[in-house]
């Protein structure tokens, strides 16, 4: 079965090593094969990877897009261990990253990699909430 994919005007998709761009106008593609397929909006760069777990999932995005991944694979391994370390509570889903990366399901391992992001920003936020505010005089409040 193909997948389908509904791009908006100006939207990206990436298919193996290429960049397709959409027109001016909604387009409906059906795609048939064995490639990594990404959307604009779920791909990371160095430059967008600003946190850990982000740097993580950069890491796992590069070995789902390049076949040879041993230096991306690495970077996840240590990132993940050092990751858990700082935070243990995220042991759960780093297991299921890595059982998806052992399986070889990529695709879910990225997906698996989102959640890491998406718990990342629910304990930032947290602790930016816990923050004692500090007036301009220093005292707390």
């Amino acid at each position: 079965m193909a997948l389908k994919v509904e791009l908006k005007p100006g939207e990206k998709l990436l298919v193996g090593n290429c960049i397709i761009t959409n027109s001016d106008q909604r387009t409906r593609l059906f795609i048939d094969g064995n490639a990594p397929i990404l959307r604009e909006k779920d791909i990371l760069t160095s430059e967008t990877a600003t946190t850990p777990a982000k740097r993580i999932y950069l890491a796992v995005q590069l070995m789902y897009i390049d076949e040879d991944s041993n230096k991306a694979q690495a970077a996840y391994n240590e990132m993940s261990r050092d990751f858990v370390a700082a935070v243990p509570s995220s042991l759960p889903i780093v297991d299921q990253i890595n059982n998806e990366i052992l399986t070889g399901s990529l695709y879910k391992a990225l997906k698996a990699s989102q959640k890491l992001i998406e718990y990342e920003q629910d304990l930032l936020n947290h602790a930016s909430n816990r923050r004692p505010s500090v007036s301009t005089d220093g005292e707390s409040r």
